[in-house]
């Protein structure tokens, strides 16, 4: 069967409440592969932007994902950045679940063979709600799908307008009553969202929420001066983890370098797609640094992400959003708090209902600046 690039499409979708662009890739022989965008946006560029890439690779061997993506690296003079490694991961995901389906063999098969039976996931919750609505969540994602992982946001208040001694003095008794009102072999993680700037805030959140044992503290400061990461990780008595932000293997190379992150968190979808994931996780592991890839995505996302970590020595968990869609009905769901994996499947191992995409199911979405007292900006 020929396996030459022969025609692309994107169809502008949702998962949940965020815009999301998806990609079908489709050989001259009829094979399918498929992806998705990682939506940092502006999400409507990346049409234009993806149609753009494949006229340079059409007619090329789409079982060469390796060539390709770093065709695609090197067709632009200056470092692509997020959006350009975004389009570049959706086209490489494609391309590697054409690959699967081509060889008859989940992709996972392709990076060498499982090095796990399964992939432990937390459920992303990204908010702190009180006590007993977060009992009511954790207990329905236990009890429907074996969670015994989640994540919150570290902040009970604006950070913005409040003493910041004061949110992270809400955030210590918080964090213990959350402790005390569940299972203690419960894990507990923290996404601060980037939205400090000293140094010695994060500082002060990792000792507010050390007596009650993190699973980590996520990305607290901005990414992009790693001495300070250095400096806070240092400091923290709670493990580090960051990386979403981050988006090759030369960023990533420099923050582990630093002894900068006690985890790693890039996004496969941000960093250029799974060729490219493997590097870091390879930089990771001869640094001693789990990877638990970032992925509040949808189900293609995840399923590219289930294989990476199926073939992975050094992968540690996998964040997981619960947003079900109407255009993939066999995704990749937690039994037991993990994801099987699919060994008789080919390529990503899930379906895609095209009829169901007919229609542009698309919502606007965009992040909202905050501001502080005296009217300036702040990070959100």
């Amino acid at each position: 069967m020929s396996l030459r690039i022969d025609r692309l499409q994107t169809f502008l979708q949702r998962v949940g409440n965020r815009p999301r662009v998806l990609v079908k890739i489709t050989t001259d022989g009829g094979l399918e592969g498929w992806s998705e965008v990682y939506n940092h946006g502006p999400d409507l560029a990346f049409p234009p932007m993806l149609y753009y890439l494949f006229a340079q690779i059409r007619g090329m061997d789409a079982s060469r994902t390796s060539f390709i993506n770093q065709y695609l690296l090197q067709s632009s003079r200056f470092p692509p950045g997020a959006m350009g490694l975004a389009a570049i991961a959706a086209i490489d995901h494609a391309l590697w679940d054409i690959a699967g389906k081509a060889a008859g063999l989940p992709v996972y098969r392709l990076l060498g063979g499982s090095v796990r039976d399964r992939v432990r996931v937390y459920a992303g919750l990204y908010s702190a709600p009180d006590l007993p609505d977060l009992q009511d969540q954790t207990a329905a994602l236990n009890e429907g799908n074996g969670f015994t992982a989640f994540k919150l946001s570290p902040y009970r208040s604006d950070i913005h307008r409040t003493r910041f001694g004061l949110a992270a003095r809400e955030l210590g008794d918080y964090f213990a009553s959350v402790r005390g009102g569940h299972p203690d072999a419960w894990e507990f993680a923290f996404d601060a969202h980037a939205c400090l700037w000293e140094p010695r805030q994060a500082v002060e959140l990792g000792a507010a929420l050390a007596p009650s044992e993190p699973l980590f503290l996520e990305e607290p400061i901005r990414p992009e001066y790693i001495p300070a990461w250095a400096r806070i990780r240092q400091e923290l008595a709670v493990p580090l983890a960051t990386g979403e932000s981050l988006y090759s293997p030369n960023e990533f190379l420099t923050l582990l370098t630093a002894q900068g992150a006690d985890i790693i968190q890039p996004d496969i979808c941000v960093v250029g797609g799974l060729t490219q994931m493997v590097k870091i996780a390879a930089l990771a592991e001869a640094h001693y640094v789990p990877v638990s890839p970032h992925n509040p995505l949808g189900p293609l996302a995840t399923a590219a992400n289930v294989h990476f970590a199926a073939a992975t020595v050094n992968f540690g968990i996998l964040e997981y959003k619960p947003d079900p869609v109407s255009w993939c009905h066999d995704p990749y769901e937690p039994v037991d708090g993990h994801l099987e994996l699919r060994p008789d499947r080919p390529g990503w191992g899930i379906e895609i209902d095209e009829s169901a995409l007919v229609e542009d199911d698309w919502v606007h979405w965009q992040r909202v600046v905050p501001t502080k007292t005296d009217g300036s900006t702040a990070w959100m």
